[in-house]
C-alpha cells in the first residue's frame, strides 16, 4: 500500500538511455556524505531507514556517475511492511530546484539505508520507474563499523524480471565503485586531513590495514565456501558466471610449492619482521633517552630550589 500525493509531470524526468546497460557505476563522495547526514538527522539511534533520490550523469566512456542526492519524506509501518508513504510532490519540487542549478544531472534512481533489501523495495523501485526508465537502487550501510567499511559500505541493484514469471521482478546486484572528479578529490583530501592521526606511524598503519584485509579475505573465502556447498547440496542452482570468476581467481594464485615462490615470500616476510624489530628498538631507545632527560631536568630543578631555600634562610 502506498500513501502519497498525486503524481504530475513525470515526462519531464525521463532519461532516454538505459542505465542497466552501463558497465561502470561510480558513486561520488558527496552522495555518501549526504546519505550519512540524512540518516544522522532523521533515524540515528532507531531502527528506521531513510530514503532519497539519486542524481547523476551518463558518460559513454565511464558509465553512470552518481554525483548528487537529496532526502525524501518517507515513512513505513513497522507492523505491516507493505504500508509505506513517499511524498511525490516534494520529490518533484526538489528535482525542479536541482535542475535549475545543474541541468546535466538527471534522476537515475534512489537510495536507502537498508542495510538489506526489503519486500517493499521492489514497489518503491517501480515507483521511481516513472522518473527513470531503469532506476538504480543504492543501499548504504551507515551502521557498519570500520572493519566492515574496508569491504564496502554500499551495494547497487537493478530490477529484472523473474525467469519463470511474467509479473514478478527481483533485484540483481551490480558492481559499483567509489570515485570522484579532480575537484572532489581535493575537497575530500581536505576533509580527511583533520581525521587522520598524524602521530601514528606509517608502518603501524600498513600492518593494521594488512590485518584487516586478511580478515576480509577470510570472510569472503567463507562466503564462497558456503556458496559452493549450497550448490553441491542442491539448495541453489549454479551460476556459471560466478563459477567462471572463481576459476579465474584460482588460476591467478601462485604455486607455493615452487622454491622460488617460497624463498620470495620468506625473504619479504623476514624483511618486514626485521623492520618492525628495528623500529621497536629505536622506540625503546628514544623512550629511555626521554626518561634520562626527564630525570636530569628534575634533578637540576630540585637542586636549584634547594639553593634558593638555603639562600633565603
Amino acid at each position: 500500500m502506498c500513501l502519497s500525493g498525486e503524481h504530475s509531470g513525470a515526462a519531464l524526468y525521463k532519461v532516454n538511455s538505459s542505465l542497466s546497460n552501463r558497465k561502470n557505476i561510480i558513486i561520488h563522495p558527496i552522495v555518501l556524505l549526504s546519505i550519512v547526514d540524512h540518516y544522522n538527522r532523521i533515524a540515528k539511534g532507531t531502527s528506521k531507514r531513510v530514503v532519497g533520490t539519486l542524481l547523476g550523469e551518463l558518460h559513454d566512456e565511464d558509465g553512470i556517475h552518481v554525483t548528487n542526492s537529496y532526502a525524501l519524506p518517507f515513512e513505513e509501518d513497522s507492523r505491516d511492511p507493505m504500508v509505506w508513504y513517499l511524498d511525490h510532490n516534494y520529490h518533484e519540487q526538489m528535482y525542479l530546484m536541482f535542475k535549475k542549478i545543474n541541468t546535466k544531472e538527471k534522476i537515475i534512481g534512489w537510495y536507502s539505508t537498508g542495510p538489506k533489501t526489503k519486500v517493499v523495495d521492489i514497489d518503491i523501485h517501480e515507483l521511481f520507474r516513472k522518473y527513470c526508465p531503469d532506476p538504480l537502487y543504492l543501499i548504504a550501510d551507515v551502521t557498519a563499523d570500520d572493519f566492515e567499511y574496508l569491504s564496502s559500505p554500499i551495494s547497487a541493484y537493478f530490477s529484472m524480471d523473474e525467469p519463470n514469471s511474467v509479473l514478478k521482478k527481483k533485484f540483481a546486484h551490480v558492481p559499483c565503485t567509489i570515485g570522484a572528479f579532480e575537484a572532489e578529490e581535493v575537497g575530500v583530501e581536505h576533509l580527511l586531513r583533520d581525521l587522520k592521526n598524524t602521530s601514528t606511524s606509517t608502518l603501524i598503519t600498513q600492518i593494521s590495514d594488512t590485518i584487516n584485509s586478511c580478515k576480509i579475505l577470510v570472510s569472503k573465502l567463507k562466503e564462497s565456501k558456503n556458496y559452493l556447498n549450497d550448490i553441491v547440496e542442491g539448495r541453489i542452482p549454479p551460476n556459471h558466471s560466478i563459477i567462471s570468476v572463481l576459476q579465474d581467481i584460482f588460476n591467478l594464485l601462485p604455486d607455493l610449492r615452487e622454491p622460488e615462490a617460497i624463498y620470495a615470500f620468506s625473504n619479504r616476510y623476514a624483511d618486514m619482521i626485521l623492520t618492525i624489530y628495528g623500529m621497536s628498538c629505536l622506540r625503546s631507545v628514544l623512550s629511555m633517552n626521554d626518561l634520562v632527560n626527564n630525570v636530569s631536568e628534575n634533578r637540576t630543578a630540585f637542586e636549584a630550589s634547594m639553593k634558593t631555600c638555603n639562600s633565603d634562610l
